[in-house]
């Protein structure tokens, strides 16, 4: 499991979802699209790279944009319920 990982929603709703985690045993940060409960791509960044996307995203990013408080961990809460995926899986096309 990912020691640490957010989950954005789509603007254009419809069950859209970016899911970013980040695992350390691979040192790598997952970026993966979703459809509901269907992942529709992924895309694995060196943990490297990250600054540099950091950075690109603190460009556009309006200025009054204010930066939530991050969920604490599930090793902090034993509450792993946000890393889990709903049960019924329902195809759908992207």
């Amino acid at each position: 499991m990912p020691t640490v990982g957010e989950v954005f929603t789509d603007v254009r709703g419809d069950g859209r979802t970016m899911r970013v985690s980040y695992h350390e045993n691979r040192q790598v940060v997952v970026v993966s699209l979703w459809a509901d409960a269907v992942c529709r791509g992924s895309f694995q960044l060196a943990a490297d790279e990250v600054g540099r996307l950091t950075a690109l995203l603190a460009q556009v990013a309006p200025a009054t944009a204010e930066v939530p408080s991050p969920l604490p961990s599930p090793e902090q809460t034993g509450d792993v319920s946000m890393l889990a995926l709903p049960t019924a899986l329902t195809p759908r096309v992207a």
